[in-house]
């Protein structure tokens, strides 16, 4: 974060999601953060809609926003009445072109901050890996093991399968198939 920062990094970091391969951060975040409401961010793009090309700027499908509220137990997203926009990098930058007030030109500096940030990681990590790769080839199988739990330790932990919550006692199929055809 910056000296003086209107918010941290990390508040930022956490709203940037990756869908369809591009870090896109959504309307609905945008405007809690431009202290705004989402009718009028949505309002101020489509008046300048021209600004905002499929590049720049995309409609969540359901799938995909079903996909993306089912990471969150309870949705901050509740009050939207149609499926949220997401903005790429290059789309928030537009928004503050679009939008008239110090805050939202504040916040957007903290938005390019944070996608910079990220970018700056996102180097390291592969940076990283081209190294591991280049003294894997230079040595031989002996240290085979510890490349490989390196390797592991730099792959994002897979999420753990969804349990079913709740009471329920499954019949096994043929029990359920015998009381239906006694109905």
């Amino acid at each position: 974060m910056t000296k003086n920062a209107l918010l941290p990094s990390e508040v930022i970091e956490r709203r940037i999601y990756l869908i369809r391969g591009q870090k896109v951060m959504l309307s609905v975040d945008l405007a809690e953060l431009y202290e705004v409401e989402h009718r009028a961010l949505m309002q101020a793009v489509k008046r300048n809609l021209n600004r905002f090309p499929e590049d720049f700027m995309f409609q969540l499908t359901h799938q995909e926003f079903e996909n993306l509220r089912s990471h969150f137990v309870t949705s901050r997203w509740g009050g939207i009445r149609k499926l949220p926009h997401a903005f790429t990098e290059q789309g928030v930058a537009m928004l503050s072109s679009v939008l008239h007030s110090t805050r939202a030109v504040q916040v957007n500096i903290e938005i390019m901050r944070a996608f910079v940030h990220l970018r700056e990681i996102m180097a390291t990590h592969k940076d990283l890996a081209r190294k591991l790769e280049e003294l894997e080839k230079k040595y031989d199988k002996q240290f085979a093991v510890v490349f490989e739990a390196i390797k592991q330790l730099m792959t994002p932990p897979v999420p753990p399968p969804k349990r079913r919550i709740g009471f329920g006692v499954e019949e096994p199929k043929a029990v359920y198939k015998a009381k239906k055809r006694k109905m």
